[in-house]
């Protein structure tokens, strides 16, 4: 298969940036625009945050400000996502970085003179306008970790330097790494960071999927030094930014703002460690047995169930199916869907320096907008419904939220995302008694959401949290170490059963989520509350409504309340294990399916 340039893709099956900005001179006028704003903001009304009407006239005004830095931000990262050899788009992301850089400082006033506002005060703003608390709320949380006012400023001056460690990550990772070709049957197969995690890693073909895994983690060992370096510096920039802030470990600073508690965090790593590994295990093994393997290793574990089974899917036809299987959230969501395509807020071609993976991002004010490779398999209507949940999210919360309020804490971000996975299936389910098919629902269920989620992001929660625990503990970090980090986590969950095989214990190298904070273990947490709300749905002890109002609340309540909204306690370990049994459940009913397939 030829990898395409970008500007060989059809365009219709691009998003259109158009609706952020309809031309670059549009682009030009509203950064010169803002810079103008933020300047007069903050002439207008630095020093004089001392009444509670002032300070709601000023976070007002503050929020249309973030509401356009948000268009233009997003512009030049779906720009650069696109195609991260784009000298363009590079170019126009120093351009935003340098313009905006001594203009975020101005802002800084705010923050810092609300939180020397007498409590009366601040709940007098409340009282004002209602759809402050939850920013008011934040305020007070942070007070004891505000820096002094001029350390604040040049942490603000610093954003882009600080923010360098992801931006080289990218730049090396989909530009500068090269793969070699792998020759199969006398056939060149080139390789792309994108091309091998959304199709080699998955052939069916044993020859070509360890050829591909060779050559793969060969680009990633022989680049591995300055990825740890890049990392490295991401991490002990988190670790001063903990010290600075007064926290006693990285891991307390960077749970503090999705506020969850360490127990928390702990629980869900340690738990699904313990108590999935198991039941993942087998699945491992029913895979080797249907595919015939000597044995199973590492490179085997992106096989399917029943690859053959797999239909083909067009991208319309994949409309279709989202809108049936969606349903039931109702017309409101389901034009939603039907805009997502028609008015191409969804990039769908593979081409090279294209963002890998798949992501929803939402401008507040405009419409989402979603990255994905489409490889025309039907696994990926799956990956078009997560992002489309995300979607969903963003779109209710935006309609019904401030843009303070909009984004939910990374803890609860992933449910919706999985819910619609979720209901996918169980709508699939429905329309057909076939066991192949059934099959073929529930090993995708188990083997793309449950284990992508579950076990992929997971292991990397539970490296992510060594590394920082070294890193708090003054111990070096190197490829090396980094590495055998991964190793111990690879080999405590798989044990005998998978042989890791070599150059695995080099995933932390692929993933970007290492460069957002503690973002990985948040899906295992999201997908906990998607799979009890599931649960709920399907018995009739939830309301979907109950579920929307979740999406609407967006950031203005904490995890623990939006997930009292679908009468699930996140504080207890009960919705944790029922997932963990469902899952099982679901395991045992595949392995079932196949001895009735093969008249066992």
């Amino acid at each position: 298969m030829k990898i395409l340039n970008r500007n060989e893709v059809d365009i219709n099956t691009t998003w259109n940036l158009k609706d952020l900005y309809n031309t670059l001179e549009d682009f030009n006028k509203d950064l010169e625009s803002v810079v103008t704003e933020i300047d007069s903001f903050n002439k207008n009304y630095e020093g004089t945050i001392t009444t509670a009407q002032n300070a709601v006239d000023a976070l007002n005004i503050n929020a249309k400000l973030i509401e356009k830095i948000t268009r233009l931000s997003t512009y030049v990262s779906l720009y650069n996502s696109e195609d991260q050899s784009n000298n363009d788009a590079m170019e126009l992301s120093g351009r935003l970085g340098l313009s905006l850089g001594e203009s975020f400082a101005k802002l800084n006033f705010l923050n810092q003179e609300l939180a020397l506002l007498d409590e009366t005060i601040l709940n007098e703003i409340k009282d004002l306008d209602p759809s402050l608390n939850a920013v008011i709320d934040n305020l007070i949380r942070n007070i004891p970790h505000n820096l002094d006012p001029k350390v604040e400023d040049a942490i603000t001056d610093l954003g882009a330097s600080l923010g360098s460690p992801y931006e080289i990550y990218n730049m090396a990772k989909l530009v500068d790494m090269k793969f070699d070709p792998i020759n199969v049957n006398n056939k060149d197969i080139e390789l792309s960071f994108g091309y091998y995690e959304d199709e080699l890693a998955f052939s069916n073909d044993i020859e070509t999927r360890h050829k591909a895994f060779d050559s793969f983690h060969k680009s990633l060992k022989d680049n591995s030094n300055t990825f740890a370096s890049i990392y490295k510096s991401q991490v002990l920039k988190e670790k001063t930014m903990a010290r600075l802030k007064n926290f006693d470990s990285t891991i307390d600073y960077l749970l503090f703002n999705q506020e969850v508690s360490r127990d928390m965090y702990d629980r869900q790593i340690d738990t699904i460690m313990d108590e999935l590994a198991p039941h993942m295990r087998r699945f491992a093994k029913h895979l080797q047995d249907i595919h015939k393997l000597d044995k199973m290793t590492y490179k085997d574990l992106s096989l399917v169930v029943d690859p053959e089974y797999e239909p083909d899917i067009s991208i319309d036809a994949a409309k279709v199916h989202l809108l049936e299987g969606l349903s039931v959230l109702g017309d409101d969501y389901l034009n939603m869907i039907n805009r997502s395509f028609d008015e191409r807020w969804i990039d769908f071609p593979q081409n090279k320096g294209k963002s890998t993976g798949a992501f929803c991002s939402s401008p507040y004010g405009v419409h989402p907008y979603v990255l994905i490779s489409w490889t025309h398999k039907m696994r990926e209507v799956f990956v078009l419904a997560h992002e489309l949940g995300h979607a969903g999210h963003f779109l209710l919360a935006g309609e019904n939220q401030s843009i303070y309020n909009t984004r939910a804490s990374l803890y609860i971000i992933e449910a919706p995302s999985t819910m619609n996975e979720l209901l996918m299936a169980n709508h699939l389910k429905t329309t057909s008694d076939d066991p192949r098919f059934k099959r073929w629902i529930l090993s995708t269920l188990v083997s793309r959401t449950y284990y992508h989620n579950f076990v992929t992001h997971l292991l990397e929660a539970a490296f992510q949290r060594e590394v920082y625990k070294r890193i708090d503990d003054n111990l070096p970090i190197s490829a090396s170490i980094l590495n055998d980090i991964y190793q111990n986590v690879l080999e405590k969950f798989w044990g005998d059963d998978v042989e890791i095989s070599e150059g695995s214990n080099l995933t932390w190298m692929r993933q970007p989520h290492y460069y957002m904070g503690l973002y990985p273990y948040t899906y295992s947490a999201g997908l906990t509350v998607a799979t009890e709300s599931s649960r709920k749905l399907l018995e009739g002890s939830l309301d979907i409504e109950q579920w929307k109002n979740l999406l609407k609340s967006g950031g203005s309540k904490t995890p623990l309340e939006l997930a009292q909204l679908v009468d699930i306690d996140l504080g207890s370990t009960e919705p944790l294990k029922n997932t963990i049994k469902h899952i099982a459940d679901m395991i045992d009913e595949i392995i079932a399916l196949t001895e009735e397939l093969d008249g066992k």
